[in-house]
């Protein structure tokens, strides 16, 4: 117990950083995208049907649904916190120790935290304004960098569908 009588376990966060940054990744798409994800729906309904499985027709659905949903409606701005016991993200908080590395990635022109904890899937957090190097050197002092993350099957296979069947054309850069 310290002074005030909390326990250790219980004191006040210290914060060393905060910024604001969208919750999600986004991205307007064109029609191109829609029409393509449009057409591989449809065979893939037709399809279906004649094997009578309504249930993963209903499944497809809502997954292009949510597709629309998520790439039409711009996420809100949440906070971001790092203090001398972890993370703060959007209220869900993340403990030194239940954390094992982190990196930085880029997506959608947009700067990622990638955190992987020593159970379960990674976080990612947008960084938004905030700089790489500030958040490299605070984490750094707690959980291990890693320049190149290691890849997982999901990694790979992700990354093996989106080249063979690209959805859109590549923004120039």
């Amino acid at each position: 117990m310290d002074i005030d009588g909390k326990p250790e376990t219980e004191k006040e966060p210290e914060v060393y950083l905060s910024w604001s940054s969208p919750s999600r990744l986004f991205k307007r798409r064109d029609a191109e995208f829609y029409k393509t994800i449009g057409a591989i729906v449809f065979l893939l309904t037709i399809i279906l049907v004649f094997a009578s499985e309504f249930v993963l027709v209903l499944a497809m659905l809502s997954i292009v649904f949510l597709v629309y949903v998520l790439s039409t409606v711009p996420p809100e701005n949440v906070n971001h916190r790092i203090t001398n016991l972890g993370i703060e993200s959007a209220g869900h908080y993340y403990r030194w120790e239940e954390l094992s590395e982190f990196w930085f990635d880029n997506q959608w022109g947009q700067a990622l935290l990638m955190l992987k904890p020593l159970f379960g899937t990674r976080t990612v957090i947008l960084l938004g304004e905030e700089k790489k190097d500030k958040v490299r050197e605070l984490l750094a002092k707690h959980i291990p960098f890693r320049e190149i993350p290691e890849k997982t099957w999901m990694d790979n296979a992700s990354s093996w569908l989106s080249s063979k069947i690209p959805l859109e054309r590549p923004s120039p850069q």
